[in-house]
C-alpha cells in the first residue's frame, strides 16, 4: 500500500468503494463535491454526498433529439457518457450578480460582490468536457481582460476525470482530438475496471488529495492496461461500430473546415436546416463552450437597489445581434449559420482551436435533431 502524497505521474490502483474515501478527503478538506447523478430521467451533475448516489449500473441511449436511461446489469459506475450539464454550469454560471447599486445621499455606490462559497470538486469530467475548459479558459483568462468571478471558481476547481469506456452514438470527441481518453488538466483521473479504478495523479493537489487513500502502486503492465481503454474505444469510434441495437457513433471530417463554411456562406444547405432549426437554442445552451451572456438591471420597489446580472444568452436571439440600425441577423437562416461558422471556423480565428469539442449534447438535446456532423457533411457535398 501506499503512504504519503503522490508524485505527479503516478499511477494507483484503488478498490472501488475507495472512492467514497476520496470523496470524504476533498469534503473535509472543504471542497463542494459535485458528481453526476439521475434528476429527471437523466445524468446531469448535482451535489454529491455519497458515490451511492451515483448511476452505477445506467447508459444513456442518446441519438439526434433523443436521450434515455436504461439499466444494463453489465455497465459499471461510469460507463453513461454525458448529459446536459458540464463544468459550465459551475465556473460560469447561467445568472450571476455581477455588481451591486446603492443610492446613497443622492449618489450611486457600487460594489462588485466576492465569489462566494467553498471551492469546487467535480467528479467524472470527461474528455471532452476536459478540453472545453482548456477553451473557456482562453475566452476567460487569456488576453487584456480576464473575467474575476470566472478566475476565482477557476482557481478553486478540483476535477476528478474519468476516462470513457463506451461512447453514446452522438459522440465524435475523437474527431475533435477531445476525446475519448482524458487530456492534462485533472488533477485526479480514474480509470474503470470491473472491481477497482486506476487512478492517475495530474497535480501536486491530486497527490495530497490521495494521501488517505488506501491504493496500491501499480505495475508498467496495469498502467499500460488502463491507457488501453480509451484508445480501444477511439478504434471502435473511428471504425463507427454501433453497440448492439443503437446507431453508429458520428465522424466530423475536420479537414479544411474553417475554409470550407466561410466559402459557402450562401450554400442552400442553410436554408434546408432553417426549415428544421426552432432558433431554442438548446445546442448554445448545453454547449460546454459556447459563452455568450447579456446584463440586465433588477431592482426593488424602491428604485434604490439595483443588481446588475449577467446571464446567458444566444446567437438564436435578435437581441444578440442587434445594433442601433436594429438586428443584423433577423432570419433563423442567419442566426444558424453564425452559430455552426463561429464554433467551428471562426472561433479559430479568435482562439486558435475549434469551438466544439464532439461531446454531441447539441445534437441530442435539439428538439427536432439537428445533427451538426451532417450539417457539415451536406456542405462538403458528402451523402448522409
Amino acid at each position: 500500500m501506499t503512504s504519503g502524497r503522490l508524485t505527479i505521474g503516478a499511477f494507483v490502483s484503488i478498490d472501488k468503494d475507495q472512492l467514497q474515501t476520496l470523496l470524504e478527503c476533498l469534503q473535509q478538506v472543504g471542497y463542494r463535491t459535485i458528481g453526476p447523478q439521475v434528476r429527471d430521467g437523466a445524468v446531469v451533475y448535482d451535489d454529491l454526498a455519497s458515490v451511492n448516489q451515483l448511476p452505477v449500473g445506467q447508459i444513456d441511449i442518446q441519438d439526434g433529439g433523443h436521450y434515455r436511461l436504461e439499466a444494463d446489469e453489465s455497465a459499471g459506475w461510469f460507463d453513461y457518457v454525458v448529459g446536459p450539464h458540464s463544468l459550465k454550469n459551475f465556473l460560469f454560471p447561467a445568472r450571476e450578480t455581477i455588481q451591486q447599486l446603492t443610492l446613497q445621499d443622492g449618489s450611486w455606490a457600487s460594489t462588485t460582490p466576492e465569489v462566494e462559497g467553498p471551492p469546487l470538486a467535480v467528479i467524472g469530467v470527461r474528455g471532452c468536457d476536459l478540453n472545453a475548459l482548456k477553451i473557456q479558459d482562453r475566452v476567460f483568462l487569456e488576453g487584456p481582460y480576464v473575467d474575476p468571478h470566472y478566475q476565482a471558481r477557476r482557481e478553486r476547481l478540483f476535477v476528478v476525470a474519468v476516462n470513457c469506456r463506451r461512447a453514446a452514438a452522438t459522440c465524435f470527441c475523437h474527431s475533435m482530438g477531445a476525446g475519448p481518453a482524458v487530456s492534462p488538466g485533472f488533477d485526479l483521473a480514474l480509470t474503470e475496471f470491473t472491481d477497482r479504478f486506476v487512478v492517475e495523479v495530474g497535480t501536486d493537489r491530486g497527490g495530497e488529495a490521495m494521501k488517505t487513500v488506501p491504493a496500491t502502486l501499480c505495475s508498467v503492465e496495469d498502467i499500460q492496461t488502463a491507457k488501453d481503454v480509451p484508445k480501444q474505444l477511439e478504434k471502435q469510434m473511428h471504425a463507427r461500430k454501433p453497440e448492439d441495437g443503437h446507431p453508429q457513433p458520428r465522424e466530423l471530417d475536420t479537414t479544411g473546415i474553417k475554409e470550407l463554411l466561410l466559402g459557402n456562406l450562401q450554400h442552400p444547405r442553410w436554408d434546408d436546416v432553417a426549415e428544421r432549426c426552432l432558433a431554442c437554442a438548446n445546442c448554445t445552451m448545453v454547449c460546454p463552450t459556447c459563452f455568450c451572456s447579456t446584463v440586465g438591471e433588477v431592482t426593488d420597489l424602491t428604485n434604490e437597489n439595483v443588481l446588475r446580472e449577467r446571464t446567458w444568452a444566444s446567437c438564436f436571439t435578435g437581441d444578440h445581434s442587434y445594433t442601433s440600425g436594429g438586428v443584423v441577423r433577423p432570419s433563423v437562416k442567419s442566426q444558424y449559420r453564425q452559430w455552426l461558422t463561429h464554433k467551428l471556423a471562426s472561433w479559430i480565428d479568435q482562439f486558435d482551436s475549434s469551438g466544439c469539442v464532439g461531446c454531441g449534447r447539441c445534437i441530442t438535446w435539439c428538439p427536432v435533431g439537428i445533427d451538426i456532423t451532417e450539417e457539415v457533411a451536406a456542405i462538403r457535398g458528402e451523402d448522409i
